[in-house]
């Protein structure tokens, strides 16, 4: 007897019920127990959950719920077993459920006290439903109950062809409607006769919506009409089950997301609020600062935008932090290995990308140069076409487009032509080389006389000269010119340069060459006479 006993604890295992409204409630698990508690595995006849049981490591939860759902589906199909059959049989260490000579499950005091209730109260509660389970088993599969099922699977198929064929009149004269009606109203999406989306395009758009009405409606029938027959007939009912389960189970699960993070919505939303509204009177007092309505000291116009940007970037960051808790998902590990990681790559590859983004703030707080300015950045010069917080793009005298990175601004020399032009105090400068026995007085002169010939200099201030240069075979000499227009320098010096030329062959005054070993045996001038020289009277030079 006590071997029969053992082996009966061995293999049963512990199962759970919720009791009658008679039957006092458990008390709520603590933590520990919440942990230590066995997998359980519900008992399932024809698609209907009876109870859950539990079970042990040698003896796990899915076979034992399995084993005892395959003994009641066999006691039920055999007609010989009268439901009266079903009774408790006691005993010291464990309450019996019988069907006669068969037996059904073993219900042990573990059972009872992990539930909180007597031994013999849960063994009586599981009999009920396992006698309920037997009746319906039975029930299901007499004659009359299966020829029910099927005139309602059929009724359900007729309904369900007809809802279809109707819906599917609706929806063709519903289009036709709608293509007649508003078809000729539907135009081009343009901004400024630029073509955003063609109007085929947004017609198609529309009636896809339609589309997808229709097919929504197909697949919500198609599943009612299926769950329905399903549940109809014992042997598919618990496809049926199942299959609403497949749908009802994750709505339960987003509704109940849902509303446990409501709460958490309306304070993002409430901050996207405030955020987007501090944002808006931030933009409208450095539009106003931008545009000088509003002053203040020390503080340039042109810095109202650049400075918006980076409130604005504080602004959104410091709600960023306050938002980041109540993300729906932020404290889940996923989410967490997510950040960071984009966190990992944007420190590995956004180096030269802050750099330069700081070089763009700095060159635009110390006013290195405007959009207009014409610059020199190392072989490069041209006027500024555009400042970003990235690059700066200059246009050369050539026509070239050039990209500049801010960094290498930032770290290198910047010249800037057109800080003093606007007030006359851009100097050009040209040097040439004169022989020792031409008179200084006299080179000084035809300078000069070549500054005064050339119109786009400033005649206020008056060009000066300067001996810059004692050579070992000519006397350099620099001119120095004032000019308001640093974007015509190449057409300024090559001016400068044609009149110093005709100055010197004028009045017979040689440019030395580099070089110098001896006098040639005629001076190295071009006499007015020749100055015309063919082409270039063609070409009208």
């Amino acid at each position: 007897m006590r071997r029969t006993w053992s082996f009966l604890l061995a293999v049963a295992a512990w199962s759970v019920l919720p009791v009658s409204a008679q039957v006092p409630a458990s008390p709520p698990p603590t933590v520990e127990e919440a942990v230590v508690a066995p997998p359980t595995a519900p008992v399932v006849v024809d698609g209907v959950t009876l109870f859950k049981v539990r079970g042990i490591a040698a003896y796990p939860a899915g076979q034992r719920a399995s084993d005892i759902a395959a003994r009641i589906a066999t006691i039920a199909g055999d007609p010989s077993i009268a439901l009266d059959s079903l009774l408790v049989s006691e005993a010291p260490e464990a309450s019996l459920l019988l069907a006669g000579s068969n037996r059904v499950m073993a219900v042990i005091e573990a059972d009872a006290k992990l539930d909180g209730v007597g031994r013999q109260v849960l063994a009586a509660v599981y009999l009920e439903r396992i006698r309920a389970a037997i009746a319906a088993y039975r029930r299901d599969r007499e004659p009359s109950a299966l020829a029910n099922a099927g005139g309602r699977a059929l009724a359900a198929t007729l309904a369900l062809g007809v809802a279809l064929f109707v819906v599917r009149l609706v929806y063709r004269r519903l289009r036709r409607l709608v293509e007649s009606r508003y078809r000729s109203r539907v135009h081009d999406l343009e901004i400024h006769s630029f073509q955003i989306v063609r109007a085929e395009r947004l017609w198609r758009g529309g009636t896809a919506i339609l589309g997808a009405a229709w097919v929504g409606f197909v697949a919500v029938a198609v599943y009612v009409y299926l769950q329905y027959v399903l549940t109809l007939f014992p042997w598919t009912r618990a496809a049926g089950v199942s299959l609403g389960g497949m749908v009802a189970v994750p709505l339960r699960y987003f509704a109940g997301g849902a509303l446990a993070i409501f709460p958490n919505l309306i304070f993002l939303a409430i901050l996207v609020f405030l955020t987007r509204s501090l944002l808006r009177l931030i933009r409208l007092f450095f539009d106003g600062v931008g545009a000088g309505r509003v002053a203040l000291q020390s503080f340039d116009a042109e810095w109202a935008a650049p400075t918006y940007r980076l409130v604005r970037l504080l602004v959104v960051g410091l709600a960023v932090v306050v938002a980041y808790p109540y993300i729906p998902g932020s404290q889940s590990d996923a989410f967490k290995g997510v950040t960071l990681f984009a966190g990992l790559v944007f420190s590995l590859g956004s180096s030269s990308f802050i750099g330069n983004l700081i070089a763009g703030y700095s060159m635009t707080y110390r006013r290195a140069f405007r959009e207009g300015d014409v610059i020199e950045v190392g072989e490069y010069r041209g006027v500024v076409d555009s400042i970003t917080l990235m690059v700066t793009r200059l246009r050369t005298p050539k026509g070239e487009d050039v990209v500049i990175p801010n960094s290498r601004i930032l770290n290198g020399e910047v010249v800037n032509y057109s800080t003093l032009a606007g007030r006359g105090e851009l100097i050009l400068h040209t040097s040439v080389g004169i022989g020792y026995e031409t008179p200084w007085r006299q080179v000084e002169a035809m300078l000069l006389e070549a500054a005064n010939r050339t119109e786009s200099v400033l005649k206020e201030p008056k060009p000066f000269v300067l001996q810059t240069l004692l050579g070992d075979f000519a006397v350099t000499y620099e001119l120095n010119v004032y000019c308001t227009a640093p974007e015509k320098m190449a057409r300024i010096y090559a001016e400068l340069h044609r009149n110093i030329l005709d100055v010197f062959n004028d009045y017979g005054v040689q440019i030395m060459t580099p070089a110098y070993e001896g006098d040639p045996e005629k001076p190295k001038i071009v006499p007015r006479s020749e100055w015309y020289q063919p082409p270039a009277a063609k070409h009208g030079v």
